[in-house]
């Protein structure tokens, strides 16, 4: 027994697990070279799974359209806000009835848009296709589309004008219109006289005649509304109409807006005192009717030719208004002055005199003769026809007066003189 068995000692052994997890030296070219990746775990079977990978490469897909998208709408809502290509304003028309496509071209093909597609794609996305309206367009330079979008909403379309002067008959409206380019269509039937309210009327193009006639009817029943519910309760006249026939002849006696409710108190006093009005302009009107103007002097055969219009003939106010008046006109009637005059004649300033009879009224005849004489413009009323009335009386102011009133355009307001009972 060896002295270790003796003692009782034992010999430790080597652990192998011990020995094996000791760190083994390298070299250092060992040491810098990388140790080799783990291997990938196996590939899932489901990911494998066709469905899966189409509905991946789908999904891709449609991010990438949507990116696409996008990125188009970003740059056309930059191109729609961008300054458009107009370098000066410029008018367009965009007729009524045009579609989007239609509206696009035009703007496109007029300079006021750079890309119709681009305008088209806007007004869509902003769903304002069904509130773009027709009409003249006024543009302005550097326009961007959604300013045009925003214009052609609005409907702030260039309006042009039409005015009516006071007095015109409704046949001499109508030809007026007639001759107004901007406006379209043709008139059917002329208006009854005195259904059109005088004015400036506004208009876009492409508006038509008719619709003028329209609007100057409801304009003129409005107003004829609010005075005849104005008027003052003691007037000789029983309706509306006999309002508007007496205001016709204010109208076609005077032009001047401070002597209207004058004129008119003149008229409303002959009624009253039941004496006939004796007014030029109804002669007329008895003789031509619509057409408004005589084309000549008025002669002592057109003063005593009995007409339904010629007041020299016949007793009160004529069947029918013989013009368009104003409001003014119907105003001044409605409540004209308190006076008592029955007469009056030109001044020699554009005005008139006015008497309460008929020795005052001869007076300032004779005064206004002697204004005549000294402008060598007397017109002698008791110079009887002559056989030829044609060959021997030139054609003069279709208005004017035989006691000399001064006369002005035939379509203008006359200046008035009611002449003294006989």
């Amino acid at each position: 027994m060896d002295d270790t068995a003796q003692h009782g000692l034992q010999t430790e052994r080597p652990d192998p697990a011990a020995s094996s997890s000791r760190i083994n030296p390298r070299s250092p070219r060992e040491a810098i070279t990388p140790e080799p990746a783990p291997a990938p775990p196996p590939r899932s079977e489901t990911v494998r799974n066709p469905v899966v990978v189409a509905l991946n490469a789908l999904l891709t897909i449609l991010v990438l359209i949507a990116l696409g998208i996008g990125g188009l709408l970003y740059w056309g809502k930059s191109e729609f806000d961008a300054p458009g290509p107009l370098t000066a304003e410029k008018a367009v028309l965009v007729p009524s009835g045009s579609g989007l496509q239609s509206i696009a071209d035009t703007l496109e093909r007029e300079g006021v848009i750079a890309d119709r597609y681009v305008f088209m794609g806007g007004i869509s996305a902003y769903r304002q296709t069904a509130r773009l309206k027709a009409g003249e367009y006024a543009f302005l330079p550097g326009m961007s589309m959604r300013d045009v979008m925003d214009l052609l909403v609005s409907g702030r379309a260039i309006l042009h004008t039409v005015t009516v002067p006071e007095g015109l008959t409704s046949r001499q409206i109508v030809e007026r219109l007639r001759g107004h380019s901007m406006l379209t269509g043709e008139v059917d039937q002329i208006p009854p006289e005195g259904s059109l309210l005088p004015e400036t009327y506004k208009f876009s193009r492409g508006t038509t005649r008719q619709q003028i006639l329209a609007q100057m009817q409801a304009a003129h029943e409005r107003a004829l509304a609010e005075v005849w519910e104005s008027r003052r309760p003691d007037l000789p006249i029983e309706t509306p109409q006999e309002l508007v026939t007496l205001a016709s002849i204010v109208e076609k006696e005077t032009g001047r807006a401070d002597e209207r409710p004058r004129v008119a108190s003149v008229f409303i006093n002959r009624l009253r005192a039941n004496m006939r009005l004796q007014s030029d302009p109804t002669i007329i009107y008895g003789i031509v009717g619509g057409e408004g103007t005589l084309g000549r002097a008025i002669r002592r055969s057109d003063i005593d030719a009995r007409t339904a219009y010629n007041t020299y003939q016949i007793n009160g106010l004529p069947p029918g208004p013989i013009a368009n008046p104003g409001r003014a006109a119907l105003e001044a009637v409605a409540t004209p002055s308190t006076t008592n005059d029955l007469y009056f004649v030109a001044d020699g300033t554009g005005g008139h005199v006015f008497a309460t009879n008929l020795a005052d009224h001869n007076r300032n005849v004779a005064a206004w003769r002697a204004i005549e004489r000294s402008r060598g413009t007397e017109t002698d009323t008791a110079t009887p026809e002559p056989a030829s009335a044609t060959a021997a009386e030139p054609a003069g102011d279709p208005l004017d007066l035989l006691d000399g009133a001064p006369r002005r355009d035939p379509n203008a307001p006359v200046l008035p003189t009611p002449r003294p009972e006989t």
